[in-house]
């Protein structure tokens, strides 16, 4: 089999496990609290990224953190998980999955906007106009099949899952700056955060009565949503011949998603949810191919 191959089918599965996400969430949430869940979510992907680790050989590696190393980690964890996943779990309470998940799927042209302070790079027009193509479709989204009478929405709680973006990007790009081992650098993050998560659970008060069913499906989310899947995706994109082809496939997960809300959740999918979706990933792709046409 070539890397190639391996580098679609690593890939596809990611997809299929991030698709099923959104119904993952709202089982757990009907059980737990978002501090629960994702406290059971983080450990779980520390173990099974601890497990990755000492199958390659590389545990030893995170021994040796300096400070740096350290201090930087307290950082992205205290991004993703921590602050990402409580805002956008919150996010989930008060929102269809069908809703919620969708207004997530803006971060990338949120990024775009990060990039003039944080990397120095300039906005070019056709960033405006993807923004206003992913807005568009956000709106519709959001109305939940009364476009004309949007008031249907907890908008606090649609504020929440297109805000979690912010967190998002933001991580997304610290960690390119951070140049250390995947894995292990994830390990780390996970780590970090897990302890954040468990001060915020005793602090407020969490840490409750946790139901067996909730339980399982906060393991599933470490699992499926963090742990393993983040491994396969980025082994994905090594064995990739070009990330960009790979990371395309991510923008199938929304859209197998709703297929898993509706047999699972049993929410009636509404045709705003459909088009506004395809409106927020259009935005994203229009951003996406201008982008590679400037570096022609």
């Amino acid at each position: 089999m070539t890397d190639k191959t391996k580098s679609y089918i690593l890939a596809s599965l990611a997809v299929l496990f991030w698709s099923t996400i959104a119904t993952a969430f709202k089982i757990a949430l009907t059980e737990l609290s978002p501090g629960q869940l994702l406290f059971i979510a983080s450990c779980t992907a520390v173990g099974i990224l601890t497990l990755i680790s000492m199958i390659e050989g590389k545990l030893k590696i995170i021994f040796k953190a300096g400070l740096k190393d350290i201090l930087m980690s307290a950082l992205l964890g205290m991004l993703n998980p921590f602050v990402y996943y409580i805002i956008l779990l919150k996010a989930y309470t008060l929102l269809p999955a069908q809703v919620a998940q969708p207004l997530n799927m803006i971060w990338p042209i949120v990024l775009v906007f990060l990039s003039v302070p944080m990397l120095k790079q300039k906005i070019p027009a056709r960033s405006f106009l993807a923004l206003f193509i992913s807005f568009a479709g956000v709106y519709l989204v959001s109305s939940q099949g009364q476009p004309l009478n949007p008031g249907k929405s907890d908008w606090f709680g649609v504020l929440l899952a297109a805000g979690s973006s912010l967190f998002w990007a933001l991580y997304f790009i610290l960690n390119l700056k951070d140049k250390r081992d995947e894995s292990n650098k994830l390990l780390l993050n996970f780590l970090i955060a897990s302890i954040y998560i468990a001060i915020y659970l005793i602090a407020t008060g969490g840490f409750g009565h946790m139901s067996i069913k909730g339980i399982l499906a906060g393991v599933y989310t470490g699992i499926f949503e963090m742990g393993l899947t983040f491994y396969l995706w980025l082994r994905a994109l090594k064995l990739a011949e070009t990330a960009d082809k790979i990371s395309n496939l991510v923008f199938l997960a929304p859209f197998l998603s709703l297929v898993f809300i509706s047999i699972f959740l049993g929410e009636h999918i509404y045709y705003t949810t459909f088009i506004g979706l395809v409106l927020i990933i259009g935005g994203i792709a229009y951003q996406k191919t201008g982008k590679k046409r400037d570096e022609l």
